[in-house]
């Protein structure tokens, strides 16, 4: 009997690794995975079997998008409010074709009447975010990746707390592998205080227990719905630079106001609807600080999108570069796609500079950037190491006239698996701030030459190598 009932179970392990074999070869987005996987699958199925329902699903399931998605509670409630907000719907008079890809990337439209003022690093940040709570009345929003219940996580729970204890409604969300060392006593003061908190919950429910592999990456901050904060910064010590792990930290933040901020506003409130199924009942009139001011496109991203939004926002500012491009993030391992991009503007003559933190904080990302590093410097892309400390800004720069903030690294897990979220700010004023704070990284930084990559002892390229195979998933 025993042996039966192995050979019936040896039987059904195939059986489930042939099914899979062929949702691979359905979903999978390119024919490399496809063919990997069918054959991993059909040949051990013991031990590919489960690694593919983990790591290889293509989509999020299950999350409702009111801007993807008809018929819904959430598309409803959208079309109520969506009609307050057209006559601030603008775009500016250069290259419109080019912003129009970007809302439509969006699912969202360009406003104007914004004002974008950049945060520099923990405490410039950190400060705005604090004020900005200590002044809501009606609601607060609070979304992030990391929570840590460290010297700054102490003081934003208290700040949160103090402003809930005054009638403030408050909706934290964090995600809990992000967060997977936030103590439960934190929680509970949190709720406690009357503050609503709930993890983003990606693998909510039977139909969604495989879903491990994806994380909700978004930072985003709402006061009443009039002012919005997002970019690179958790809430943790190391984001101040009092972790001597990482020693100084590097990142840039965005503080928002302005109809804009009805985009941040819109990416949480979707997001609160899948970890809840709680329509939010929130403030959607626009409010307007300026007459002219920045126009602002916010592109939320992620693996329930119909499209591959964040990769193909890069690859089409890229494409839209003449002159210079210049971007850094903490995590460089881009698909091919946005490499060939990446290569062809520095071949057409755009500067083209990335820049890289020198020390890692995650390996396998780290090593893999050096098994494609040399074929992007052949092409003439310049790659700078950041020296004083670790690099965790999310920032492009575009010409003289257009930048980026947000969350997104340029890696497989920010294009394909994480929920992300991107300022697309066309203002050359605003442009210009950004040129000044990276011509200052820059300056702190050393360029990467072909020669040290070359000399790497062959071992080093090898394990480079390998750990690029695995940068689907890392």
């Amino acid at each position: 009997m025993t042996s039966e009932l192995i050979g019936i179970l040896i039987v059904m392990i195939h059986v489930l690794g042939a099914l899979s074999a062929i949702m691979a070869l359905m979903s999978s987005r390119t024919s490399q995975g496809a063919v990997a996987w069918i054959v991993t699958l059909l040949t051990f199925p013991y031990l590919a079997v489960p690694i593919y329902w983990i790591f290889g699903r293509p989509r999020f399931y299950g999350y409702t998008s009111a801007r993807g998605e008809r018929d819904t509670v959430l598309r409803q409630e959208l079309l109520r409010f969506r009609p307050r907000l057209e006559p601030f719907f603008s775009r500016p008079s250069f290259d419109t074709t080019r912003i129009q890809a970007v809302e439509r990337l969006a699912m969202m439209p360009m406003s104007t009447g914004n004002r974008a003022e950049l945060l520099i690093d923990g405490e410039e940040t950190f400060q705005s975010l604090l004020e900005g709570i200590d002044a809501a009345r009606e609601y607060i929003l609070v979304q992030f990746f990391i929570f840590r219940a460290d010297e700054i996580g102490t003081l934003f729970k208290q700040h949160l707390m103090r402003r809930a204890e005054q009638g403030v409604r408050v909706c934290l969300l964090y995600d809990e592998i992000g967060s997977r060392s936030l103590p439960n006593d934190y929680l509970h003061e949190l709720s406690s205080a009357g503050i609503e908190v709930t993890a983003f919950n990606s693998s909510r429910g039977w139909r969604h227990r495989f879903q491990i592999n994806f994380r909700n990456h978004r930072k985003v901050l709402v006061v009443d719905g009039r002012e919005g904060w997002t970019g690179g910064f958790n809430v943790a010590d190391e984001y101040l630079g009092r972790v001597a792990q990482y020693g100084s930290w590097r990142d840039t933040h965005l503080k928002l106001t302005g109809p804009s901020v009805m985009g941040l506003q819109e990416a949480f409130w979707e997001d609160w609807y899948w970890a809840t199924e709680e329509i939010l009942s929130l403030n959607w009139e626009p409010s307007i600080t300026c007459e002219e001011c920045q126009h602002v496109v916010i592109v939320p991203s992620g693996p329930a999108d119909r499209c591959e939004t964040a990769s193909l926002l890069i690859q089409h500012v890229i494409h839209g570069a003449h002159e210079r491009l210049w971007v850094t993030s903490p995590y460089f391992v881009p698909d091919q796609g946005v490499q060939d991009a990446l290569k062809l503007a520095a071949l057409r003559g755009v500067d083209v500079r990335v820049m890289i933190p020198e020390r890692p904080d995650h390996l396998l990302v780290f090593l893999s950037a050096f098994s494609f590093l040399p074929e992007m410097i052949r092409h003439g892309v310049r790659i700078f190491r950041y020296q004083p400390g670790f690099l965790h800004q999310k920032v492009v720069l575009v010409d003289d006239e257009t930048a980026l903030v947000g969350s997104v690294n340029l890696d497989n897990r920010s294009f394909r698996l994480n929920f992300e979220i991107t300022a697309y700010i066309p203002d050359a004023a605003f442009a210009g701030q950004v040129e000044d704070m990276l011509r200052r990284d820059f300056a702190a930084c050393r360029e990467v030459t072909l020669d040290e990559l070359n000399n790497r002892p062959i071992w080093r390229k090898l394990i480079s190598r390998a750990a690029y195979l695995l940068a689907p998933i890392q």
